[in-house]
């Protein structure tokens, strides 16, 4: 919401792994355990409050201005946002169902709004209401963002590009643009384009961890492994919680035939997410 979107770069293309030497992994199953951890996306789209606004004491301090101010539709879209951020989302809806009650050309609400919609998983509702947002401004880039996300996440790939290229037409300063953009690139072979996009993505936004992954994963396709393993440790050095990382770069570390600083990394990434296939059967094989 607001100028960003979803923290989440959710999994993806997950697919299983097979427990033989790294040397007989195909450059497909190779891309294949790295893009596990790269298609996703999370809730950093709701900024039009931070983090820290999320608490119970601030969105205390947004229902006092709520109260002193009720109707400002600007009060339920900021305690809305501060809602999602808590993971509190029928509180969200209902606060922006108010703020568009109270002016319903308030495109921000309906943008805000869709991603609740896609954070509960109804993307038809998260969809209708990012095109509302864009039909009351066509230059609103939040907006298309947000809905080529959810196009890309549900596959459908040519509508999420149209979306992301119209985001980048208006100048967008969101980097998510571009990273969402370099995925589809990505996921259609094209790992030059991708670098690129991806490295327009980190001048907007150095400290996200995902476009680094992401641009790894495409040096990694076209063989350039010491780009690939400084990237990987970038995302590392930015957020050392990311099993999907620490998974890139043991996957670096094997192909260099590096197998015990493979399995170290490998044990730090099932140690951050039990369930991450690509760690475990990486794990299993360098063991």
């Amino acid at each position: 919401m607001g100028q960003r979107s979803e923290a989440p770069y959710q999994a993806g293309l997950r697919h299983a792994v097979r427990s033989y030497s790294f040397q007989t992994l195909t450059a497909l199953g190779l891309m294949s355990m790295l893009l596990a951890g790269c298609q996703g996306t999370g809730n950093s789209g709701l900024t039009t409050v931070d983090l820290a606004q999320a608490s119970s004491q601030n969105i205390g301090s947004l229902t006092a201005v709520i109260q002193a101010n009720p109707r400002d539709p600007q009060g339920y879209n900021v305690r809305g946002s501060a809602y999602g951020k808590a993971g509190r989302y029928k509180d969200a809806l209902k606060d922006f169902d108010t703020a568009l009650q109270l002016n319903p050309n308030f495109y921000q609400a309906y943008s805000n709004r869709a991603l609740i919609y896609r954070y509960m998983g109804d993307n038809a509702k998260a969809i209708a209401d990012y095109s509302r947002a864009l039909q009351i401004n066509p230059q609103y880039d939040a907006a298309y963002i947000g809905r080529g996300n959810v196009y890309r996440l549900a596959g459908r790939l040519d509508q999420a590009m149209a979306d992301f290229n119209r985001a980048i037409e208006q100048d967008t300063t969101n980097g998510r643009a571009y990273h969402n953009r370099g995925l589809i690139y990505q996921a259609r072979g094209q790992h030059k384009q991708a670098i690129e996009d991806f490295s327009t993505a980190l001048s907007l936004q150095s400290t996200a961890p995902e476009p680094y992954n992401g641009r790894g994963i495409s040096y990694v396709a076209l063989g350039d492994y010491d780009n690939a393993f400084d990237d990987f440790n970038a995302a590392i050095n930015l957020d050392n919680r990311l099993a999907e990382s620490w998974a890139n770069q043991a996957l670096v570390y094997e192909q260099r035939g590096e197998r015990d600083k493979a399995s170290k990394s490998y044990m730090r990434a099932v140690q951050l997410d039990p369930n991450y296939k690509p760690a475990k059967d990486g794990l299993a094989r360098t063991r």
